[in-house]
């Protein structure tokens, strides 16, 4: 029998427990709440006088006594006004309860509460407006971080690839190449599980001419002929994949990155064209360039980097997904205009072919020797460099202070898995833990 009462006690008290976290600040319903409320005091009050005015009209009949006793007149008044009350409140509080559960059992997964999964939609809406500037795998791996802190995300994408599928549907159809914007479409999908798998689907190699596309790439391409535009091919994607905010290219021009490469055992430099071809190409990157030089910034990236909170650069190939964004003049002139807080994020290892033995002043010196100093505000480096590498790549080593104009903020953020990638979680506490600092705690 105690065992019962404990059990009782225990569903009570969970029971009550889920109650008052609807009354959580911020979540929006209280007032809708209290609307319903207001209304059924109304009903309550309009029935109250009915039975009144029944009391006080109707003759001596038998079920008289019977509504006496239900409606408790034996009692004085405040009691039956504490009993009803109660009464009332906790059926109402179980039927919302139990409403929203059945209307949102379709669309919530299994072990997810109504009010955490409300709470956590309602601080995303409520985060900063961050602008995430790169491209490749690096980009993508941010925003999947970052999409858990705020709804208010805008990815700006390269568009300078010319390998694999991309480079093939760009020279086969002259769409601008739709790889690196997918990817960050599906870092911001509320589904990376099957819609995200399917965009990322690569068709084997083969006999046909889709051998080598990947699904995502196609549908993109498809859409533009739709839409008329590829902007508006890349928007119309971000709904189907329900996008935590938005990803917009850098540049709606047909670009084409080229690099000097100096050959150390000869003393000579070549020329290398074309972004895919870089990293294969033997020798040091001296500089790169965009050919043709100086495009136009698409106006929708300028407009999200001069309203936004919080622009992170990077992580990324230095040369082949950073740069590129950067060296679009206008995009770059609206960085240093913009008031948000600006952060550098420094890779975790080496890239082969293009930052090898570099450290992470070596990427600041590069980024200050193509678009000039002062972009930005800080750097975070990775200060964990436990493992071992895959061949050909090294850590990139950090030192505490400040490197060139920057401060440096030191954490880890590796992925325990990859170790040459940053962990997307553990990325985006620290980018949030600096932005609180510079600006304040995030209302909940």
């Amino acid at each position: 029998m105690t065992s019962k009462r404990q059990s009782w006690f225990q569903r009570l008290r969970g029971g009550l427990g889920e109650v008052t976290r609807w009354l959580i600040p911020g979540l929006g319903v209280k007032r809708w709440i209290l609307l319903i409320l207001f209304g059924i005091t109304l009903i309550a009050v309009g029935l109250g006088v009915l039975i009144l005015d029944v009391y006080r009209t109707a003759p001596d009949s038998w079920w008289l006594p019977i509504l006496s006793w239900v409606s408790l007149r034996f009692l004085a008044r405040p009691i039956r006004a504490l009993i009803f009350g109660g009464l009332g409140l906790t059926f109402i509080v179980i039927g919302i309860l139990e409403f929203n559960r059945s209307l949102m059992r379709p669309f919530m997964r299994p072990g997810q509460r109504v009010v955490d999964e409300l709470r956590a939609h309602r601080a995303r809406e409520r985060g900063p407006n961050i602008v995430a500037i790169g491209g490749g795998h690096g980009l993508g791996m941010v925003l999947r971080g970052l999409k858990k802190k705020s709804n208010n995300i805008t990815a700006i994408v390269t568009v300078s690839d010319d390998g694999g599928s991309s480079g093939r549907l760009r020279r086969d159809t002259g769409i601008l190449p739709p790889g690196d914007i997918r990817n960050c479409l599906v870092a911001l999908s509320d589904d990376e599980e099957l819609l995200g798998a399917l965009f990322q689907y690569r068709y084997p190699d083969g006999d046909t001419g889709l051998n080598g596309h990947s699904f995502g790439n196609l549908f993109i391409s498809a859409m533009a002929e739709v839409m008329g535009s590829f902007e508006g091919a890349v928007a119309e994607s971000g709904r189907v994949l329900a996008v935590r905010g938005r990803v917009l290219p850098s540049t709606l021009f047909d670009v084409k990155l080229v690099a000097d490469k100096s050959l150390p055992l000869v003393r000579s430099e070549v020329r290398v064209e074309g972004e895919s071809n870089i990293p294969q190409t033997a020798g040091q990157v001296r500089r790169v360039w965009l050919d043709p030089q100086n495009p136009p910034a698409y106006p929708e990236s300028i407009q999200a980097i001069l309203s936004a909170d919080l622009i992170v650069i990077g992580p990324g190939s230095l040369y082949t997904s950073i740069l590129p964004n950067l060296m679009v003049p206008d995009l770059a002139d609206a960085v240093r205009a913009s008031r948000a807080l600006k952060v550098y994020i420094c890779n975790v290892a080496t890239q082969k072919g293009e930052t090898d033995g570099f450290s992470s002043e070596d990427h600041i010196m590069a980024l200050d020797d193509h678009v000039g100093s002062g972009l930005f505000d800080l750097t975070i480096c990775n200060v964990s460099y436990e493992g071992k590498l895959p061949g050909g790549i090294d850590w990139v080593n950090a030192d505490q202070g400040s490197q060139g104009n920057y401060p440096v903020y030191l954490a880890d953020v590796v992925d325990e898995t990859l170790l040459y990638r940053h962990d997307p979680e553990k990325l985006a506490n620290t980018i949030i833990d600096i932005y609180q600092e510079r600006t304040g705690p995030l209302v909940e």
